[in-house]
């Protein structure tokens, strides 16, 4: 009996799909394979960026570090002994001022060095570009070598200052009252004129410094209010002494940092085992040096360390 048509086209049909269904698979397989190892890829990239995103960030602290510079910069008392009127015959809303500040530039000097600062330029120069010096210290002679001074980074900047007429600083703000009523209260306290106040043109409060600067509409409260250092703050039921202070302004210009070779100072070493008074070591090293057939010349100044360390400064 001869198979029905029908059957041999469903047979074909499954057939067919199975084999379908297989390759199906298959690729399901191999595109699972070839996801993971694109996600392998990725994965492994990211890592990597990682790592050079964390160099990077290593290197620009390092940097960082390197040209962070603090610099103590000294008190200096100022005296202004006049007042010019301004241009149109009114009075100035701010003092201002600006100076410019260069640092003082520290320099370890060993045991067995020596600094000596010439006069002239091409003195220290030729004095370094002989080298070797021998030096009669009374009984011995010791040679000594000349070399340029190694300076350490530098700093130098403008500040100015301006100094209002039309506002002050208050410190010492009792927290007591909420925010709103404590502005109300400094503006109704440094109202009053007879406490040396006046007309309040705003109030910056800040509660959590417990600070505040006022701004006046009229100049000349200011200064009057300045004159005491303190003043009353009235909180019913209570009165409080709050201090009073310049409302200043700065800004730092044209800060540089600078590193250099000192021009006219030469760094002696060789000196080590000297057993005599530092201060005959310096006047005789200072005698060599001022004879020009020893290739010196005029010398402001020698300074030796001979049995300790010390700090030499440098100005610019």
């Amino acid at each position: 009996m001869s198979p029905d048509l029908s059957m041999i086209v469903d047979a074909d049909m499954d057939n067919k799909q199975q084999t379908y269904k297989e390759l199906s698979r298959e690729i399901e397989v191999i595109k699972g394979e070839q996801n993971e190892g694109l996600i392998h890829e990725i994965l492994k990239e990211n890592l990597q960026l990682e790592q050079e995103i964390k160099s990077l960030e290593a290197e620009l602290h390092s940097d960082a570090r390197e040209f962070q510079i603090k610099e103590n910069i000294p008190e200096k008392k100022l005296k202004f002994t006049s007042m010019k009127s301004s241009e149109d015959g009114g009075q100035f809303s701010n003092s201002s001022c600006s100076f410019q500040v260069s640092s003082q530039i520290l320099y370890k000097l060993q045991k067995g060095q020596a600094l000596i600062t010439f006069e002239k330029e091409e003195v220290a120069q030729n004095v370094i570009t002989m080298g070797k010096h021998v030096v009669q210290l009374e009984d011995n002679s010791v040679e000594v070598t000349a070399q340029p001074v190694p300076l350490p980074i530098g700093v130098r900047f403008q500040v100015h200052a301006n100094v209002s007429k039309m506002k002050i600083n208050v410190t010492g703000i009792p927290d007591e009252l909420p925010e709103e009523q404590t502005r109300d209260k400094l503006e109704l306290s440094f109202y009053k004129s007879a406490n040396g106040g006046g007309e309040v043109e705003s109030v910056d409060y800040d509660k959590k410094s417990g600070s505040a600067v006022i701004t006046f509409l009229k100049s000349g409260v200011a200064d009057k209010i300045l004159k005491k250092k303190t003043y009353p703050l009235y909180m019913n039921p209570k009165c409080y002494q709050v201090t009073v202070s310049p409302f200043i302004e700065r800004r730092l210009e044209k800060y540089q940092v600078f590193s250099a070779v000192s021009k006219r100072t030469v760094l002696l070493t060789g000196l080590k085992g000297i057993r005599m008074d530092e201060e005959n070591v310096e006047d005789l090293i200072n005698i060599h040096f001022q004879r020009r057939n020893n290739g010196g010349g005029e010398v402001d100044v020698v300074k030796c360390s001979l049995d300790e360390s010390c700090i030499a400064y440098f100005e610019e």
